[in-house]
């Protein structure tokens, strides 16, 4: 039978095959010189011997990558200056020398480890002293950790447990790093490690889309039909039910990768035989982890919230109205604090919901919260008991130190105590928008979905949404033509919108061009417009295309709007063209 990770660990430990760490010489040797960069080898000595001090040991992301970036370094870097204020000494553990929360002197000690669970283990038992043994699939008592330390490498550590030791440590954070720390938590909580904040069993059931969809029903919050598929065939039947367009993932994954929105069932078999975790694990079709199936609130709005839980009080730091509809990943869509489009009733409804949820989860520190409205009905999609991407956003806008505060509260700290109780508000509208990079990746559709793809953010402020809309949009590179041809197509939804776009660029002298739908309905109503066939006319026609017209310089400037598979394939041909030409 296969031997688990946790065998394999406990066999080095009782052979002593430990690692020891190791100060970074920044001098080169040249004079002595101590630096708290620290990292492991499997020497027999040791240079850096813990000290006494309490202590909390901070999980940062890792690499950054789509879907997980320098939004959650902040929170690491506010943390640490947030628990170093309080008297504690902070640890950082991460592998990427690009970040802030690695420079020398965001924490008192920084360990230059991978995020993964061994790792991590090696470095609380360093710090935090004794705790559970692992001996594969069972545990003895709390005993001494044997580390090969030399005698020089300080006092040996307490063989007492975590919770008995004469200057208790405090723990470790997994809230600030993103998903990659968030999947340890379960394993450091079973091999002894105290953590801070929202416990591992809170984190889980979030995760758990059964489980946490009896929650709502509890709780009595509406959320969009979905199921769980371990094969092509429950999916397929889990599609059906619930009618397509279906949103497919993986759990336990950050930025949707992985995701995708399905139409049909033969792109859901497709999305069954080929997906694959992004943890590396099986092809659902060879029996791998399994896929949730949601259904897709297609015309909706989309809501984010973030607040601070102390498990007794619950704060909401900041609601952002996306600006693009319900189905665009959190991290692509532009977000607009305060929303601008949505009802005092709805945003109470909200309000109520997120309070329901964060005291039912046992949430102590900072959790987001996504919601969709379609026809009055405030849906939940999911909920994150995590640091999200939009804290340093929602921190600059209002002022609120969020990642400090809920750093604070996991330490132990009240809202009250901290004088946190209201919800800030805001001078004017503060907008977000996404930085793609399509320009690097010319050849893919720039269309927008549930997988991120965005690099990086900018934000807009001004006093009303238009003039801060305006300002991300200059921000984030986007060059807004003031004459020249606009080419207007959309779905039949968006027709009675787009007339009064199309006559707003008519006064400003703008040339209007048209796919046959929607040129069709301005004909109708009097505006000059030219039609253009389709970008998927027959190949050898005479007729003169989107794309004819793209290539002789005559648009500036393109409003699409696709709904359903033939309009994503007609506007993936205009969209990828425009990302070359631009």
């Amino acid at each position: 039978p296969p031997i688990s990770a946790a065998a394999i660990r406990a066999l080095r430990r009782r052979l002593g095959v430990l690692p020891t760490y190791h100060q970074v010489d920044t001098c080169a040797a040249e004079f002595e010189a101590y630096t708290p960069y620290l990292y492991s080898s499997y020497e027999s000595e040791c240079e850096a011997p813990p000290s006494d001090r309490p202590k909390v040991i901070i999980l940062g992301g890792g690499p950054n990558r789509i879907g997980q970036g320098i939004e959650f370094d902040y929170c690491c870097c506010h943390a640490s200056f947030a628990l170093q204020d309080m008297g504690y000494e902070t640890i950082m553990v991460n592998c990427n020398p690009e970040t802030v929360s690695t420079d020398y002197d965001t924490s008192d000690r920084l360990y230059f480890e991978p995020l993964t669970l061994e790792d991590v283990i090696h470095i609380c038992e360093r710090e935090l002293g004794g705790g559970k043994q692992e001996t594969g699939d069972t545990e003895i008592g709390d005993q001494e950790i044997g580390d090969r330390r030399s005698s020089d490498a300080g006092p040996p550590r307490s063989n007492l447990p975590i919770s008995q030791s004469p200057n208790p440590p405090v723990g470790v954070i997994v809230q600030y790093g993103g998903q990659t720390p968030l999947n340890l938590a379960a394993g450091l909580q079973a091999a002894g490690v105290p953590i801070l904040g929202t416990q591992p069993e809170a984190i889980d059931l979030a995760e758990d889309r059964d489980r946490f969809s009896e929650l709502l029903r509890r709780l009595e919050i509406p959320a969009p039909d979905h199921g769980i598929a371990r094969n092509t065939e429950e999916a397929i039947a889990i599609a059906e039910r619930i009618g397509y367009p279906v949103v497919v993932r993986p759990s336990y994954v950050l930025g949707g990768r992985a995701m995708a929105i399905v139409d049909d069932a033969a792109s859901l078999r497709q999305y069954m035989a080929e997906a694959v975790s992004v943890a590396g694990e099986t092809p659902m079709a060879q029996g791998g982890l399994a896929v949730l199936i949601d259904q897709f609130l297609e015309d909706a709005y989309e809501v984010d919230v973030d607040a601070i839980c102390d498990g007794q009080r619950l704060v909401i730091g900041g609601i952002l109205q996306h600006i693009e509809e319900a189905g665009i990943h959190s991290g692509d869509s532009a977000c607009v604090l305060p929303p601008y489009k949505i009802s005092n009733y709805h945003l109470n409804i909200i309000r109520e919901y997120t309070e329901r949820l964060g005291l039912a989860l046992g949430v102590r520190g900072l959790m987001n919260v996504q919601y969709a409205i379609k026809d009055d009905v405030v849906y939940v999609l999911e909920v994150n008991p995590r640091a999200s991407r939009t804290v340093p956003f929602v921190s600059k806008a209002t002022g609120a130190p969020l990642a400090k505060i809920a750093a604070q509260v996991m330490a132990g700290k009240t809202l009250e105590e901290l004088g946190f109780t209201e919800e800030p508000q805001v001078d004017g509208f503060f907008v977000k928008e996404a930085v793609l990079p399509w320009k690097k990746f010319t050849g893919i559709d720039a269309l927008l979905g549930p997988e991120m793809r965005s690099t990086g953010e900018v934000m807009g402020h001004a006093s009303g949404f238009g003039h801060a809309f305006v300002k991300s949009q200059l921000g984030a590179g986007a060059r807004l033509p003031t004459q020249g041809g606009v080419l207007i197509t959309v779905n039949d939804f968006d027709k009675g919108a787009a007339l009064k776009l199309a006559r707003d660029f008519h006064r400003m002298g703008f040339q209007l061009y048209a796919t046959p739908g929607t040129g069709a309905l301005m004909e109708k109503v009097g505006l000059p417009v030219t039609i253009l066939a389709k970008a998927t006319a027959a190949t050898g026609s005479d007729a003169y295309t989107t794309l004819d017209a793209m290539r002789d310089g005559k648009i500036q400037l393109i409003i699409n709007t696709p709904l359903g598979p033939d309009s994503r394939s007609d506007g993936a041909k205009i969209r990828t063209l425009a990302t070359r030409l631009e």
